[in-house]
């Protein structure tokens, strides 16, 4: 197997610098283009988009270079970060592989679980490293409480958005409720061993709400819900383990976390005091960690850099967002079985 293409350039305050290229300018991809070109970790080299009257707009005012093809783009950088519609993922991000060329794609990872693993094996084949833009795994709030997550036994998730027409060609589940499924695998350390699930389409083709029920191995049970009709926004999973309980707002960025431990035999006044039928007496104490403002957008794209960098393993890899795509599937298939 060859070693990871490790090709830099100069230097930027002092640190090493990739060659990156976007394929795909739309709303998402403006905004990768903006903090590809902020970033110290990597230069700009331009981007690709079949629209080429979006495309000039966007060359005509921040003043990024256009490439004609994608072959071009990919031949000009180390890093290819593709944010193109889902269905084009796979034909894409071959392209860059079999190029030898690091790949950034956006989540999910591609439309079927046969091209997922196909990722896999051609990344490790042409000895290049991938990373799927998961990116609630950044968000501070969930990174702040994430090594206090350890041994989750029920989990309750629910993502709710107001309707937005880009997106609606996909299932929610897809769409929003994925964020939620990449998550609680990576704080799960358990196989999921069965999947229920309900989903109604409201004004969409697919399914526009959704709830599943994931079963793990371990005896842990996670109920996840997603909307993108709602009338307001939430983004809000709950974990409860033994003695703790920990809540986390992914939109507004805030934590609670609750904990008990044994009782002090002589309680402070303001000490909370629970005691159960068999008489054991636990104290209710709140942790409030450190929560720091952060871009998780730019935070993902430059650990995959470091990632890169220092020959390690990304954040959220390919077989991470393989098994996310897994489990979202069956809960769709689960739509079927209802």
């Amino acid at each position: 197997m060859p070693n990871p293409v490790r090709n830099f350039i100069f230097v930027k305050n002092n640190n090493y610098m990739l060659k990156a290229g976007v394929l795909g300018a739309g709303h998402l991809g403006k905004i990768h283009l903006r903090l590809l070109n902020q970033s110290d970790k990597y230069e700009l080299v331009g981007f690709y988009d079949p629209d080429k009257e979006n495309a000039a707009k966007i060359t005509e005012e921040f003043g990024y270079t256009y490439f004609d093809t994608i072959e071009a783009l990919i031949a000009a950088v180390d890093v290819v970060d593709i944010v193109t519609p889902t269905l084009s993922h796979y034909e894409c991000a071959v392209k860059a592989i079999e190029n030898k060329k690091h790949i950034f794609i956006e989540k999910p990872i591609s439309n079927t679980i046969e091209e997922a693993e196909s990722l896999i094996k051609l990344s490790e084949e042409y000895g290049v490293k991938g990373q799927v833009g998961h990116v609630e795994r950044f968000n501070p709030a969930f990174t702040s409480v994430k090594d206090k997550i350890n041994t989750p036994m029920f989990i309750e998730a629910h993502r709710l958005a107001e309707f937005n027409p880009r997106g609606t060609d996909v299932p929610v589940v897809l769409d929003l409720m994925i964020h939620d499924i990449d998550a609680i695998l990576s704080v799960v350390n358990s196989k999921v061993k069965h999947v229920s699930a309900s989903g109604v389409s409201v004004i969409s083709h697919s399914p526009d709400i959704a709830n599943a029920r994931l079963v793990f191995e371990n005896g842990c049970v996670a109920n996840l819900t997603a909307s993108r009709i709602s009338l307001k926004n939430m983004r809000k999973s709950r974990f409860f383990q033994r003695d703790a309980y920990i809540a986390v707002d992914f939109l507004e960025k805030k934590v609670e976390v609750v904990k008990m431990k044994d009782a002090p035999e002589v309680p402070g006044d303001f000490d909370m005091i629970l005691q159960n039928a068999e008489g054991e007496r636990k104290q209710i104490y709140f942790e409030n960690p450190d929560i720091e403002a952060n871009n998780a957008i730019l935070d993902e794209l430059e650990t995959f850099a470091d990632a890169i960098e220092n020959n390690t393993t990304p954040i959220v890899s390919l077989q991470q967002g393989t098994e996310a795509l897994r489990v979202a599937k069956e809960i769709i298939k689960a739509f079927d079985n209802n």
